[in-house]
């Protein structure tokens, strides 16, 4: 049994989340088309609306956060995408991002999706094989950088990878 879970953030907790978003840009400055310089600045107003989506956050017992994924949603009658996932350096091999995507999946059943969407590098084949041993699978739309494509799962199921 591992000595952590994954757990969805409240707005009550904006400070835990602003904390893991700061690690996340501090860890991974270009990821996530933002930086620590302008996220630190935000108020707790801006903390709390981007709980709107579900932010899922895995954690030690402890409390020590090891990693965290949105299920962004940009419309209510939008297919929900996972966003800014992040497993702590220290923690990754441990079924950490497993555990975070799965977790995302659910929520997104929850809403009454059928599928969830994620865009991935192509130039990190690491994640992509990630992404296609969870079910994913490219659908042939490209994301807004070059080089960075969409892939989908059926909730509650997995699609065909090709």
């Amino acid at each position: 049994m591992p000595d952590w879970s994954v757990h969805r953030v409240a707005a009550d907790d904006w400070r835990r989340y602003r904390a893991v978003r700061l690690a996340m840009l501090l860890d991974e400055p270009g990821a996530y088309g933002s930086s620590f310089q302008r996220e630190v600045a935000f108020d707790e107003a801006t903390w709390r609306d981007r709980l709107g989506n579900p932010v899922l956050v895995a954690e030690r017992e402890d409390g020590l956060p090891l990693g965290a994924a949105t299920l962004y949603t940009a419309a209510p009658d939008a297919v929900p995408e996972i966003v800014a996932m992040w497993v702590a350096g220290h923690a990754r091999g441990e079924g950490i991002a497993d555990a975070l995507v799965e977790a995302a999946v659910e929520q997104a059943a929850r809403v009454g999706a059928e599928v969830v969407h994620l865009h991935v590098m192509l130039d990190n084949p690491r994640a992509v094989a990630f992404y296609r041993r969870l079910g994913f699978a490219f659908d042939g739309s490209h994301g807004d950088i070059d080089g960075c494509d969409r892939m989908v799962r059926r909730v509650g199921g997995r699609v065909n990878n090709r």
